[in-house]
């Protein structure tokens, strides 16, 4: 639970002011190699379906081109980026804004909820290898319906080519506990979504996994 606290705690105010321009520009462009406005925001509107839950919302970032007619609930264990991501796609588009940490089991009054799932870069955040994080796809799982979607991205740290700014980032994100991923790979989150899935889908851009999963079993 520390750890998964250190994560969240490194969004305040002052740095989701900075997550767009530094998560989502620099690094992903010149460390992860996956470039967001050509990979991963197509990747989440190909996936979003009308009943959908985003878990960890950063900013909100990738909602903000989502129908308008969806129903969009947020899930996150810092306030702070519930707060930044419901004001980005405004409260009134926001069924519900859950503060959760999804190593515990979801609340049952959102069990078979929702048409889709997203998680984009909160896998490689949480800590353990990938085998101990299954749980929280598993808990994930719970809140889709039988004809539901889980999605996302994470970044990988084993058998991938990282370049040295992805390498001095690797190190100083896992040494401090923000990420938790060296030994995070293509095969263990394929192995791990289909524990609980019957078709499972990842492509690599750079070093980042983009991920589908349905048919839940």
């Amino acid at each position: 639970m520390q750890k998964i606290t250190d994560s969240a705690k490194v969004y305040n105010p002052f740095t989701l002011k900075l997550y767009d321009w530094w998560v989502l520009g620099i690094s992903n462009h010149f460390a992860w190699r996956c470039n967001t406005i050509k990979h991963l925001v197509p990747h989440y509107l190909k996936h979003v379906r009308h009943r959908h839950l985003d878990i960890g919302v950063g900013t909100g970032f990738y909602l903000t081109d989502i129908p308008d007619e969806y129903i969009i609930s947020l899930m996150d264990l810092n306030t702070a980026s519930l707060h930044a991501a419901a004001r980005r796609v405004g409260k009134n588009r926001v069924k519900k804004s859950i503060r959760h940490d999804v190593s515990e089991s979801f609340p049952e009054e959102l069990h078979n909820q929702f048409d889709s799932v997203s998680m984009f870069y909160l896998l490689h955040c949480l800590p353990g290898t990938m085998e101990q994080k299954k749980h929280v796809i598993k808990n994930a799982v719970a809140s889709l319906t039988d004809e539901g979607v889980l999605f996302g991205a994470t970044i990988l740290g084993k058998d991938v080519a990282h370049n040295f700014l992805g390498r001095k980032l690797m190190s100083t994100y896992n040494n401090k506990g923000i990420f938790s991923n060296k030994d995070d790979s293509e095969e263990s989150l394929f192995n791990s979504l289909s524990t609980y899935f019957e078709n499972v889908k990842i492509r690599k851009e750079g070093v980042v996994a983009l991920f589908t999963a349905e048919n839940k079993k």
